[in-house]
């Protein structure tokens, strides 16, 4: 009983965390409402760096493994380059979703994880067949999901995939950086650089409205500590104690509640061919970790 509490706790935290980012994409939308997309980035990275500051002090799970690796002069240079990167995927994201709905902006952005695989290949990593099928798939379920009848990406749904490159890059670089320095640490740097470098672009480039932020403040709540941090805390903790293969199929799931959020709360609909497109999409980042299954 007791090792099937530990198995199940940490599964349970991660379905929480993907509940969470996906109808992270439905505040996202509401938000658009009333603010600019950089500020609203501003804003709720700026308070998840803060939450999940806070929560790094509290919870012992989030503190620094080694002395060695939590210190600040080694993590903040990493942090700022990981915020930068953050910063081009959150932007181009929160532009997308303007243009674009809820649930088919969570599919999109969730190639990254058929995309990390394959961009491995530069460096020399090996991949096996099923990320060869994922990718034919992912291909498929973007066409069937965005692609008009002009053989063009619907606007929003463009800057949504052009983010998840980044959101790819992002990943890969986490990779590399959390084998030097503490995880936790290196995202409270990344978020709060992020935070700051999307006010400063909205200052420069959009319509900042005191009234807007107030209007917008729900939706900048729950995607700054819920989403940023709440969200990452889940995953961090839950993690360290799931199996890959749980984690994998769970986190997975973030499209699928980004359609569902956006059925419930913002009337969006889907036709048959979308979908086709988000079950191929589904389909395409499962058959990606068909390795981490297998193992």
């Amino acid at each position: 009983m007791q090792k099937s509490l530990r198995t199940f706790l940490p599964d349970l935290q991660l379905l929480l965390a993907a509940l969470i980012w996906g109808f992270a994409f439905v505040a996202q939308r509401v938000g658009m409402q009333s603010m600019p997309p950089l500020m609203f980035n501003g804003v709720r990275f700026l308070l998840g760096g803060a939450a999940l500051w806070v929560a790094s002090a509290l919870i012992p799970a989030l503190q620094p493994a080694s002395r060695e690796s939590g210190a600040w002069r080694r993590v903040i240079p990493a942090g700022l380059l990981a915020g930068l990167i953050l910063f081009g995927g959150a932007s181009l994201q929160q532009m997308g979703i303007v243009y674009t709905t809820a649930g088919k902006a969570g599919f999109i952005t969730g190639l990254y994880v058929v995309l990390v695989p394959l961009v491995g290949l530069l460096w020399g990593q090996k991949t096996g067949v099923f990320t060869w099928l994922g990718a034919g798939l992912a291909a498929g379920g973007l066409y069937l999901l965005s692609v008009t009848e002009t053989f063009t990406l619907a606007p929003g749904d463009g800057l949504v995939l052009l983010g998840a490159l980044f959101w790819t890059a992002h990943v890969l670089l986490l990779g590399w950086l959390t084998r030097r320095v503490d995880p936790v640490r290196l995202s409270v740097v990344q978020f709060f650089t992020c935070g700051v470098l999307s006010l400063a672009a909205g200052f420069l480039w959009e319509t900042v409205s005191l009234a807007g932020l107030f209007t917008a403040a729900l939706p900048l709540l729950y995607g700054g500590l819920l989403s940023v941090g709440v969200g990452y805390t889940l995953q961090t903790v839950a993690q360290s104690k799931a199996k890959p293969s749980h984690a994998a199929v769970l986190l997975s799931l973030e499209g699928a509640f980004a359609v569902l959020g956006g059925l419930l709360l913002l009337n969006e609909t889907l036709s048959l061919r979308g979908w086709i497109g988000c079950a191929l999409m589904l389909a395409a980042m499962l058959m990606s970790q068909w390795g981490t299954f297998r193992r």
